[in-house]
C-alpha cells in the first residue's frame, strides 16, 4: 500500500493507536512488534472495540476489509508520520541530549504556549515509535511544535530527524548515558550531534548550549546558523544562577542591548540551570514577551518523578527517580549535599545501560557519598551490590526488598534524596516514606 493510500485512510479515521488497551474507537490500529509483544495478537480485539482499520504485515491476522496489509508496520507508521509532517509549514523545534530533555521540552512547551498553539511530545514518547505518534497529532490548529528525540544507538537521531524534519533544534548536553548502546562518550557525542548535522544540511537554526564545549565547538565547526545561550558574556542569551534550593533562580540577560530579568522555578537543583535557560532562549527567539516567559517558568510544576520536592506525613523528599546516568547522578548528589539540613538520607538505585563501564561508574558515585554524615545511605540494585562499600551502607538487590525493609524500619523526619534509573522503580517506595 502506498503512503498516499495509507494517508487517505488516516484522514478517514480519528487518529492512530498502537495500544489496544486504550481507546481505539475510530482509530487506525498499527500492530507493532516489540521485544515482549506482538500487536498482531490484539488485532481482533481492537476491531471488536471499534477501531477503524488495523494495519498489519502478517496476513495470518487479516480480517477482510477491516485490515490493511503493508510490508512493515513500523516503517509504514514512520512514513505516514513523515508524510503528514510535510503538510504543515510551522516551526518545529527538536530537542535531544543526554540529560534534561523532557524537563527542557516541558518548560519550552509552557513558554511557547504563552504565545502559540503548541504541540509537544507527551511524557517521554521520544523514540522511533513515539516521535511518529506525536507528529500524527499535528493539526491545522497548531502554530509550533516541540518534539523530544531520544536515542540509545548511533543513527537513531538522524532517523528521527528525517521523519520530523525539524527546522530548529537544541541539544541539552552530552553525557554518559546509554553507554552500552553508544560504546563511549564519543559515541554519545556522534549520535546526539546528528541533530546539528541534519540542521546544517537543511539550513535550519540551532540553539547551542555554549557552556558545553563539545556542542559549541561542533556548532562552530559546522558553521551552523545558531543562537548561543549559557553563562558566558559572549552568548546571545546569558544566565547567572541566583538560587539553587529549594527552587532554582536565574538572572537572564537577552537581546542587544540586553534586557535583564529574573526567573524563578520550582525545579530543584542547579542542574536545572541549563534546562531553564534553554527554554528562556527559545522563548526569547520566538518573541514571547519576557513577562510571559517569567510566568511560564514560575508556574511550571515538575512531574513524572523529576526534580520534585515533596512533603509527606513523615519526610521531605527530593524525588528524581525517573532516570539516572553518571552525570545526572553526580549533579543530584552535589546539589543534595549543598541543601541545608542535618537529617538527610540518600536512597540510590543502579544506573542502567552502562555496559562495561557500569562498575567503575558506580564506584565513582559511591565515592561522592562519603563525608556528608547522612543518617542512612541505601543502595538498590545488582551493580551497587557488587562493589565495595562501607559496612554501614544498607544494600538491597531490588526495590521490593527495600520496600519490605522500609515497612519494618520507618524513616522519619528526614530530607531524603530518591534517585535511580527508571528500571529500578524507586518511586514505588514513596507510600512508605
Amino acid at each position: 500500500m502506498s503512503v498516499q493510500a495509507l494517508y487517505n485512510l488516516f484522514h478517514q479515521s480519528v487518529g492512530v493507536t498502537t495500544d489496544s488497551r486504550h481507546d481505539v474507537h475510530g482509530k487506525l490500529f498499527f500492530a507493532l512488534r516489540g521485544e515482549r509483544y506482538d500487536g498482531h495478537f490484539f488485532v481482533k480485539q481492537s476491531l471488536e472495540k471499534g477501531c477503524y482499520k488495523a494495519v498489519i504485515d502478517d496476513e495470518r491476522y487479516a480480517e477482510g476489509e477491516r485490515t490493511v496489509t503493508v510490508d512493515n508496520v513500523l516503517s509504514s507508521l514512520q512514513s505516514l508520520a513523515a508524510y503528514h509532517r510535510k503538510r504543515f509549514d510551522i516551526p518545529l523545534v527538536a530537542i535531544t541530549g543526554s540529560n534534561g530533555k523532557t524537563t527542557t521540552k516541558e518548560l519550552m512547551r509552557d513558554v511557547l504556549g504563552r504565545k502559540f498553539r503548541t504541540l509537544a511530545t507527551e511524557g517521554n514518547l521520544n523514540n522511533h515509535i513515539g516521535v511518529p505518534l506525536t507528529l500524527l497529532r499535528l493539526d491545522k490548529e497548531h502554530e509550533i511544535a516541540v518534539i523530544e528525540m531520544g536515542a540509545n544507538h548511533i543513527g537513531e537521531i538522524d532517523l528521527l530527524s528525517r521523519i520530523a524534519r525539524p527546522d530548529h533544534g537544541l541539544i541539552t548536553n552530552i553525557g554518559r548515558a546509554h553507554l552500552e548502546g553508544f560504546g563511549s562518550l564519543q559515541g554519545v557525542f556522534q549520535a546526539k550531534g546528528e541533530l546539528f548535522r541534519f540542521l546544517k544540511s537543511t539550513g535550519g537554526k540551532a540553539f547551542v548550549n555554549n557552556d558545553q564545549k563539545l556542542l559549541s565547538d561542533l556548532a562552530r565547526e559546522l558553521a551552523l546558523d545558531a543562537i548561543y545561550y549559557g553563562s558566558s558574556g559572549d552568548c546571545d542569551v546569558r544566565g547567572r544562577l541566583t538560587e539553587e534550593g529549594p527552587g532554582t533562580g536565574l538572572e537572564v540577560a537577552a537581546g542587544n542591548p540586553p534586557s535583564v530579568y529574573n526567573v524563578k522555578s520550582s525545579l530543584a537543583g542547579s542542574c536545572n540551570f541549563e534546562n531553564i535557560l534553554a527554554a528562556v532562549c527559545v522563548g526569547n527567539y520566538f518573541k514571547v514577551p519576557s513577562d510571559q516567559i517569567i510566568n511560564a517558568v514560575g508556574e511550571y510544576i515538575p512531574g513524572n518523578n523529576r526534580s520534585q520536592i515533596l512533603q509527606t506525613a513523615r519526610n521531605r523528599i527530593l524525588l528524581d527517580a525517573y532516570n539516572a546516568n553518571p552525570d545526572s547522578m553526580r549533579s543530584a548528589l552535589l546539589n543534595f549535599a549543598g541543601q541545608p539540613g542535618e537529617n538527610k538520607s540518600v536512597i540510590l538505585g543502579d544506573m542502567l545501560e552502562l555496559g562495561i563501564y557500569e562498575e567503575d561508574e558506580h564506584r565513582e558515585i559511591a565515592g561522592l557519598l562519603t563525608g556528608h554524615n547522612y543518617r542512612e545511605v541505601i543502595l538498590v540494585g545488582s551493580v551497587f551490590g557488587r562493589i565495595p562499600l562501607p559496612k554501614d551502607y544498607i544494600r538491597f538487590e531490588n526495590t521490593g526488598l527495600l520496600m519490605e525493609w522500609l515497612a519494618n524500619n520507618p524513616v522519619r523526619d528526614r530530607f531524603v534524596l530518591l534517585k535511580g534509573s527508571r528500571g529500578i522503580g524507586l518511586e514505588r517506595c514513596l507510600p512508605l516514606l
